[in-house]
């Protein structure tokens, strides 16, 4: 991963107020393993190149952890947790999902099998554009971590690439028409 992207990531996340308010929320929540990822991240990036407000098209803040309690009921309750701690105003906008539980329903929903995972960073490797499969984190020391198994380069070249890994989904097409909506400046690239 370049330092200089990596850099300009975090400059551009502190940058964003909605972005640091979830993160120090959840790190205060301190769930297992956690991170915030996908279009918080890439849109908070493409709105700072393209001049946009720092929340522009930004759908919602996915936060994902890892908790070997699979039962739907441990998942609940980290989910009341957190939203109880947000602001009225995150409450409908922050999404938080176990990723040891994933591959429990991930199939009757996208179509495809997905094995167990050993943690969140690992479930990055199977997100469906590389420009997807970049999260952060707000560590106890105010540093933010970066996991981007697939470089930073996609997303500051406004690029959405098919993670090979994946393949494609039946909703492929629907997401990069979604992405290309709110920032008409991203291209699609075939692998």
């Amino acid at each position: 991963m370049s330092a200089t992207l990596e850099t300009r990531l975090i400059e551009m996340v502190r940058a964003s107020p909605k972005v640091m308010e979830v993160l120090a929320v959840v790190r205060e929540a301190k769930l297992p393993d956690w991170r915030l990822v996908a279009g918080s991240i890439y849109g908070t990036v493409w709105n700072a190149l393209t001049g946009r407000p720092a929340d522009y098209g930004i759908k919602d803040y996915d936060i994902c952890y890892f908790d070997p309690d699979t039962s739907w009921d441990a998942e609940d309750r980290i989910i009341k947790a957190v939203d109880q701690s947000l602001p009225d105003a995150l409450k409908p906008l922050v999404e938080v999902r176990n990723q040891a539980r994933v591959h429990l329903w991930f199939e009757q929903r996208f179509g495809s099998p997905y094995a167990p995972l050993g943690c969140t960073d690992e479930s990055l490797e199977r997100y469906l554009c590389f420009s997807d499969a970049i999260a952060v984190r707000l560590e106890a020391d105010d540093r933010i971590s970066i996991a981007a198994p697939f470089g930073l380069e996609d997303m500051f070249a406004m690029i959405l690439r098919p993670n090979p890994k994946r393949g494609a989904t039946h909703n492929t097409k629907a997401k990069v028409a979604a992405i290309q909506a709110r920032w008409p400046e991203v291209r699609f690239k075939e692998v």
